[in-house]
């Protein structure tokens, strides 16, 4: 009561804002537990792969004078390397994919992939650029780049089957802690930033939030994995960048990229493309592997490249046969049970014999092993799974060599 009159005290708070973060982060954790269900799949999927493809590669010298039987084995070969590449872009989306960084000059990428985007979009396709002076380098993979930016440029096509316009803009950014707080993962830093932007018919909030997971299409059956843009949205993340998307119904849709800001310090990265290698020289090479198929597939492997393989199933029974201080090159696996894995197993081996030769072998290439093995890095070497007889050779053969 106010001089004799009732008063109604009220406080209103804008919650919107707290509401999208907390839908942002919701989106971000699942497309988190997505990412590690489809990493574990593609690990697996890669053991059987080894196994497929590492006997067929032995099996064909012996069968080579059977043209028909040879030619089997050669479609069974392609097939199970097809299965790898769909484990590959498993682990694009999962941040697992192997990468090769470099410094890139942003706008000159842009501008020799527009050549090739020209002719695969069709004439009723209007391409604009937009490319900004001075634009930072950045730093990527240029070849996950490239398909970064050609996926949603191929999709706006499909979005404009009555032609249209794509306008691809690149930009300087700065994001700020409140520009990061708005996007979750988002981390504040300098960005060169490109726009993928079409005038085609746009998704609904509905499709929008789920467009960067695997196999959600909006395409019809057998015309599209589904796989495109989480390979992207994968490869952004690894990248230590950010991705996100803008649509509106029967207006378009613009994807923005943000790549981080090169240093001047940055390198290019060395060119490592496979390479014909010489086989062993009767060198001791103890191969650790707990699935048992691949283990005996990995001691052919060896003995026909002219190894003395050793095995173990494990990181307890590989440490008892290093001992023997006979063993000149450690191959092991990374993912295996107990509490110790490969990893673990290298670190040990590194403290105790400096000298030996490291290589180790997984579907799950990239960062981890910068991240656990530190400085020691440098001295070991990775080979991912699955892999061919000639690549076990190349990465034996420069270990060794090293």
């Amino acid at each position: 009561m106010i001089s004799g009159q009732n008063v109604v005290l009220a406080t209103v708070r804008n919650v919107t804002e707290r509401h999208t973060v907390e839908a942002q982060l919701r989106q971000a954790q699942k497309m988190e537990t997505i990412g590690n269900l489809t990493g574990g799949m593609a690990h697996d999927f890669n053991n059987m792969l080894g196994v497929i493809i590492g006997n067929l590669d032995l099996a064909r010298p012996l069968i080579k004078d059977d043209d028909e039987v040879a030619e089997l084995v050669q479609e069974a070969i392609e097939a199970a390397l097809s299965g790898a590449e769909l484990t590959r872009q498993l682990l694009a989306f999962a941040r697992q994919q192997p990468l090769r960084p470099e410094r890139i000059e942003v706008n000159e990428l842009i501008t020799n992939i527009v050549r090739l985007l020209r002719r695969t979009l069709g004439e009723n396709i209007e391409i604009t650029l937009d490319l900004a002076a001075n634009l930072w380098p950045a730093v990527a993979d240029p070849a996950q780049l490239e398909a970064g930016l050609t996926n949603p440029a191929t999709n706006a096509r499909d979005a404009m089957p009555q032609g249209g316009k794509l306008t691809i803009a690149t930009a300087n950014r700065h994001l700020d802690r409140d520009d990061a707080a708005a996007h979750v993962e988002a981390i504040p830093g300098k960005y060169a930033a490109i726009e993928v932007t079409d005038t085609g018919g746009g998704m609904t909030p509905e499709v929008v939030e789920r467009i960067f997971e695997p196999f959600f299409t909006t395409k019809g059956p057998g015309k599209g994995t589904g796989l495109g843009l989480s390979m992207v949205f994968g490869f952004i993340k690894q990248s230590g960048g950010h991705i996100s998307v803008y649509s509106e119904p029967g207006v378009g849709t613009t994807f923005r990229l943000y790549l981080p800001r090169a240093e001047p310090e940055s390198t290019v990265a060395a060119d490592t493309d496979a390479v014909a290698a010489p086989s062993g020289k009767g060198e001791i090479v103890l191969a650790v592997e707990d699935n048992p198929r691949l283990r005996r597939l990995v001691m052919r492997q060896l003995t026909e490249l002219g190894y003395q393989p050793l095995e173990a199933d494990g990181p307890a029974a590989a440490l008892a046969m290093l001992e023997t201080g006979k063993v000149e090159l450690l191959f092991s696996d990374i993912v295996m049970p107990g509490p110790i894995d490969g990893i673990g197993l290298a670190q040990q081996a590194i403290e105790r014999w400096p000298d030996l030769k490291i290589v180790l072998t997984s579907g799950f290439p990239g960062t981890k092993l910068d991240d656990q093995l530190g400085q020691s890095r440098a001295m070991v070497r990775l080979l991912g799974k699955p892999y061919r007889k000639e690549d076990l050779a190349r990465v034996l053969n420069e270990a060794l060599e090293g």
